[in-house]
């Protein structure tokens, strides 16, 4: 099986989460190390959504407690996974435009 770029940046996006909230247990939300980790997950969600539209799109998880989140859906599975992690909406108003929202919720 040949494993493609999609499937390599979604593994890296679930590695970077793993690490931000192991960073998050360790020290403070607001170490450095916390944020740069937390900023690059984010950057990597942008990529994949851009790069990767309509294989990836964003939907608002209907579970979120607290802070409204989308994930990252994926049309197929890369390994057992069927996201790329959560994004906040805050976070998505931040990173991308309104019509790149539009386009990525529809």
């Amino acid at each position: 099986m040949q494993i493609c770029a999609l499937d390599i940046l979604v593994r890296e996006i679930v590695a970077v989460n793993h690490a931000w909230k192991q960073a998050q247990d360790l020290f403070e939300d607001g170490s450095p190390l916390t944020i740069s980790l937390r900023e690059l997950k984010g950057r990597l969600q942008v990529r994949l959504l851009r790069y990767y539209f309509p294989d990836v799109f964003l939907e608002l998880d209907p579970e979120a407690s607290g802070e409204p989140l989308y994930s990252l859906r994926l049309n197929r599975s890369v390994g057992n996974l069927k996201d790329a992690a959560h994004l906040p909406v805050r976070k998505a108003k931040e990173f991308l435009s309104q019509e790149e929202i539009k386009k990525f919720t529809s």
